[in-house]
C-alpha cells in the first residue's frame, strides 16, 4: 500500500508540473487558434436543446456546491480526528488561490459573447469576474472532488457498487467538461488546466484519508 502512495504522489507532482507548463504555454498562446476552431465545432456538432441541461449541470461545480461538498468531508475528518486528511484538504483553497492568481495575470481573454449559450441559471458566485479565464474554476474545483473520491474509493475494499460509483463520477466530470466549452463560458485550454490543477491537488487528501473515515458504499 505505501508503494502505491508513493506511486500516486509522484503521479500527483507530475500533474502538477504538467498544469504549470501547460500554463506557460496557453499564456504564450501556442493554442489560441484550437481553442476557436474546438468550440466552433463543439456547438456545431451538438444539439441546442443542450443548452439548458448543461446550465443546469454546470451550477454543480459552482463555489456554493462544491464549497459545501469539501466542508462535509472536512467535517468528518475533524469529527474522527483524522488531523493528516484535514490538513491535506487544505489545498482545495491553495488551489482556488492559484485559479484566481492565474485567472487576474495569466492573459488569456475568455470566448466572445457570441459563443455564450449559457440560460443564466447561477448562483451570486457566477456574478464575480475576473480578468481572464485561466484556468477554469468549475473544472478545478469538480476534478479535486472527483479525484478525491475516485481515489479514496480506488484503495477501499473492491466492490462491484464501487467500481460503478468510480465510472459515474468519471463520467459526471467528463460532462462537466465538455459542458463548460460548449456553453462558451471557457475554451478548450482554461478546462485542461482546471483538470490538471484538480487532479494534482485532489490526489493528496485521498491518500491520507484513513481507512476507518473512508466514506462507506
Amino acid at each position: 500500500m505505501q508503494s502505491k502512495k508513493a506511486s500516486f504522489l509522484f503521479f500527483s507532482l507530475i500533474l502538477f508540473i504538467s498544469f504549470i507548463l501547460f500554463s506557460y504555454l496557453v499564456e504564450r498562446g501556442v493554442f489560441s487558434s484550437y481553442d476557436f476552431a474546438a468550440t466552433a465545432s463543439l456547438q456545431n456538432r451538438l444539439p441546442a436543446t443542450l443548452d439548458l441541461p448543461f446550465s443546469i449541470l454546470t451550477l454543480f461545480g459552482s463555489m456554493e456546491i462544491t464549497g459545501l461538498v469539501w466542508l462535509s468531508i472536512a467535517a468528518a475528518s475533524f469529527l474522527k480526528k483524522d488531523f493528516p486528511a484535514l490538513f491535506a484538504l487544505s489545498l482545495f483553497w491553495v488551489g482556488l488561490a492559484l485559479e484566481f492568481i492565474g485567472k487576474i495575470f495569466l492573459f488569456h481573454p475568455a470566448p466572445p459573447n457570441f459563443f455564450f449559450r449559457g440560460q443564466g441559471i447561477i448562483f451570486p458566485s457566477g456574478y464575480v469576474h475576473t480578468n481572464y479565464s485561466y484556468p477554469s474554476g468549475h473544472i478545478y474545483r469538480t476534478t479535486f472532488l472527483v479525484t478525491f473520491f475516485i481515489l479514496t474509493l480506488y484503495l477501499s475494499r473492491k466492490s462491484l457498487s464501487r467500481l460503478a460509483l468510480i465510472w459515474l463520477l468519471a463520467v459526471f466530470l467528463g460532462l462537466m467538461f465538455v459542458s463548460r466549452i460548449y456553453l462558451g463560458e471557457h475554451w478548450t485550454t482554461d478546462v485542461v488546466g482546471g483538470l490538471l490543477l484538480g487532479a494534482s491537488l485532489g490526489i493528496i487528501p485521498a491518500l491520507f484519508f484513513r481507512q476507518n473515515s473512508r466514506p462507506a458504499v
